[in-house]
């Protein structure tokens, strides 16, 4: 109402002429006026108007103020200023870094039968555990699901092994594409040689063409250190590869098995092979005779880290000939071959072909294996290293496991 009467009385206030229309509109809602008296009684009443519309404008701007609701009061001062004894209420926990770790320990286990075949009809009773002599109780056990494979294939590539690569790398082919079986393979596979040094020739992959396609191009080198690519292998390779209870780690070893300039010892080696939890496979290339020292340091690289050393060309081929290769016993004590000094090491050979073989028997191990797991009764996680032995209940039976892991926390 006071905006309205104060629009009507301009025309007065400025002398307006009372003939305009809103003049008009003043007439009808204020009383008449008339000579001076009357302009000043006009000026008053406007003037008072006026006052009266400043204070209605500003009792509408309170009267907003005042009408503003609670809830955007409320969001106003949370956004300027921390809620009251905000400091001292206690934060939600994080869901996401919260983690529950139960400690399993996983071990593949190869069991073969008197003839060195794959025993794959066992169940979980069939079996005992000792972990530092004292028996586990077996959680997990498996013989159609297992961990997938990361497998390290290290090749020897020095001057001693040259008249073998060709048939290394035939042999390392067919090995590669029997374990990954195609690109969907779970298993990985990296490629590794070594002379005077190590090299990673192929990182993990599970694509046999381009592994292959590396194995072809290899070519021999100078120096032998045999240790060193054990002991890289393991630490730089293994140890990275992920969680060991989640996989199985395995490495393929062709060599002579002779080290004449490594940094690392054999001790060395084979223990970051514990340390990495790895199974080594090791497979002779040696050409001649009954005794090498190479093979010597093989078995026991492979026995110790729960794995297999096979030397095929210590096998004779049987009654083929025509290859120029004579084997042990093949021909009779008074033969050339005898003569020539075989059981010494000379002119006695066996057919590489056999070496292909060998690793085929390592990749049927492998996909055979059964996968148990058990929960350590001593639990602290103290950093030592302990035993595991794997024992199969039926008589006449091979059993090859892991040896042992540190109890070490991530």
């Amino acid at each position: 109402m006071g905006v309205q009467h104060l629009a009507f009385s301009l025309p007065c206030l400025v002398g307006g002429n009372r003939n305009e229309p809103s003049a008009t509109l003043a007439k009808a809602s204020l009383p008449a006026f008339s000579g001076i008296g009357s302009r000043r009684t006009c000026a008053t009443f406007v003037s008072t108007l006026a006052v009266a519309g400043l204070v209605f404008v500003a009792t509408l701007r309170l009267s907003a103020a005042q009408d503003t609701p609670p809830k955007a009061e409320a969001q106003a001062a949370a956004a300027s200023q921390p809620a009251a004894g905000s400091a001292e209420a206690p934060k939600p926990p994080d869901l996401r870094k919260i983690r529950v770790r139960v400690e399993v320990v996983n071990v593949p286990v190869t069991v073969l039968g008197k003839r060195g075949r794959p025993v794959i009809n066992l169940n979980k009773e069939d079996f005992a555990v000792y972990e530092d002599g004292v028996r586990q109780t077996v959680r997990y056990f498996s013989r159609e699901v297992r961990p997938p494979l990361r497998i390290g294939l290290i090749l020897d590539t020095s001057n001693s092994a040259r008249r073998a690569l060709d048939f290394e790398k035939d042999a390392a082919s067919e090995f590669v594409f029997n374990m990954l079986q195609g690109r969907s393979s779970k298993h990985q596979i990296f490629l590794q040689t070594f002379d005077a040094t190590s090299s990673l020739v192929q990182d993990f992959t599970n694509e046999p063409e381009l592994l292959n396609e590396k194995i072809r191009g290899l070519k021999a080198g100078g120096g032998k250190a045999l240790y060193d690519a054990i002991y890289f292998a393991c630490k730089e390779k293994m140890l990275k590869s992920g969680p060991p209870e989640d996989m199985r780690r395995v490495l393929v070893v062709v060599s002579d098995g002779i080290d004449v300039q490594s940094e690392r010892s054999l001790a060395e080696a084979i223990s970051m092979a514990h340390r990495a939890e790895t199974i080594v496979y090791a497979l002779g290339i040696v050409a001649f005779g009954y005794e090498h020292p190479g093979n010597k340091i093989l078995a026991k690289m492979a026995e110790e880290t729960g794995g297999k050393a096979e030397f095929p060309r210590e096998e004779t081929p049987g009654t083929d000939l025509g290859t120029g290769y004579f084997s042990h016993g093949q021909i009779g004590d008074t033969s050339q071959n005898k003569g020539l000094g075989a059981a010494t090491g000379i002119y006695s050979a066996t057919r590489l072909v056999q070496l292909a073989e060998s690793l085929e028997s390592i990749g049927r191990e492998l996909n055979e294996q059964y996968s148990i797991g058990y929960s350590p009764k001593k639990d602290k996680l103290d950093g030592t290293y302990r035993t595991i032995r794997v024992e199969a209940k039926r008589k006449g039976l091979t059993v090859r496991a892991k040896p042992g892991y540190f109890a070490a926390a991530e």
